[in-house]
């Protein structure tokens, strides 16, 4: 069976649709998926165990560049390589007119079919193209977290049951070793409205480091770099130990490309962060995490008990959560890690 995904972007709705592909290849083994993705996602996708070619759709770029030859040039090759395979199924996962487009040029085989979101759902973005390129729209509950929409989706189209937690695949990405003891804190996000003071951060990284943990601060912009920069201080300057001058409990992670970060996060203990794309890769690397939520959004997108991820948990969503609560939600995580560790026979 030849499948298709269309999920283009952005960082967060690439990896919460990631566990589709372990569903699909559970019930049809053979499966060749391949993956139809923005750029700079693509490295994520292709750590994904069981993912055939990754198709790289550079459509935010050549929309800003759409009468350049070379652009013209690019979006050719794309289309005659998506054209090369014949689908049996291709699965609109984005819901958008950009991905209905990328759903409606791909090839189908003699039985094949478009399969697309019917409808929109609660908090999320819909375009109506995504049914009129659809040969079977599929009908959703409004009320859904993202996860389960996009695994619902495809099941409901090859007539599959969802009956595990989600298993998002990221091949290599978890590595025992000394940066076990490193929390990551995701200070970044592409909205202001979303981020945490930057206080209650040097507090919490206070906490952290008292508690025996290294901090390490990614950076994904210039401004993203300067913020890490005057959290680092303040950490450093809140943990100034004059009996041990060189011990240094901060690292700034230099900028890097998706595939070195993910990396790097998979050999840390644990991350709490805002809730963006990094955050989301936290949790699809099965950290310790606690994910921060100034708005009642956490249903949707954030971690879930039902999906298995009881050391991942989210605080806030009536305006920024205090410290206080911060500080707690990191604390029961870690517990609760540690008694699935030792109920599992794993040493701590």
């Amino acid at each position: 069976m030849r499948i298709l995904i269309v999920k283009l972007s952005s960082l967060g709705d690439v990896i919460h649709a990631l566990p589709v592909v372990h569903d699909l290849l559970k019930v049809h083994p053979g499966a060749q998926i391949d993956w139809v993705v923005e750029p700079g996602f693509a490295p994520l996708v292709r750590r994904v165990a069981g993912i055939g070619r990754v198709l790289e759709c550079a459509q935010r770029r050549w929309r800003r560049s759409w009468w350049r030859l070379s652009v013209r040039r690019e979006q050719r090759a794309f289309r005659q390589l998506l054209q090369q395979e014949a689908y049996d199924a291709v699965l609109d996962l984005q819901g958008l007119t950009k991905s209905a487009v990328v759903a409606w040029r791909a090839r189908l085989s003699a039985t094949g079919h478009r399969f697309a979101l019917a409808h929109p759902t609660d908090g999320s973005g819909w375009e109506a193209p995504t049914r009129w390129v659809a040969d079977r729209p599929i009908a959703m509950e409004r009320h859904i977290h993202v996860v389960d929409r996009s695994r619902a989706l495809c099941a409901r189209a090859l007539g599959y049951p969802v009956e595990e937690p989600p298993d998002f695949g990221l091949q290599g990405a978890r590595v025992a070793g000394e940066a076990a003891r490193t929390v990551v804190l995701v200070h970044g996000t592409s909205r202001d409205d979303k981020l945490w003071p930057e206080p209650l951060w040097v507090a919490l990284g206070q906490r952290l480091v008292q508690a025996g943990w290294r901090i390490a601060l990614p950076q994904g912009s210039e401004e993203e770099g300067a913020r890490a920069r005057r959290l680092a201080e303040g950490i450093r300057l809140a943990c100034a130990r004059p009996e041990a001058p060189g011990i240094d409990p901060c690292e700034l992670w230099p900028r890097m490309d998706l595939n070195a970060l993910a990396e790097r996060m998979g050999r840390a203990g644990g991350c709490v962060g805002v809730d963006s794309g990094l955050s989301h890769l936290a949790v699809a690397l099965d950290l310790i995490h606690v994910q921060i939520y100034n708005f009642p959004t956490a249903w949707r997108t954030g971690p879930q008990p039902s999906h298995g991820h009881v050391h991942q948990v989210s605080v806030g969503g009536e305006g920024a959560p205090t410290l206080d609560e911060v500080w707690a939600a990191w604390t029961q995580a870690c517990e609760r890690r540690g008694a699935a560790r030792a109920g599992a026979g794993v040493p701590a």
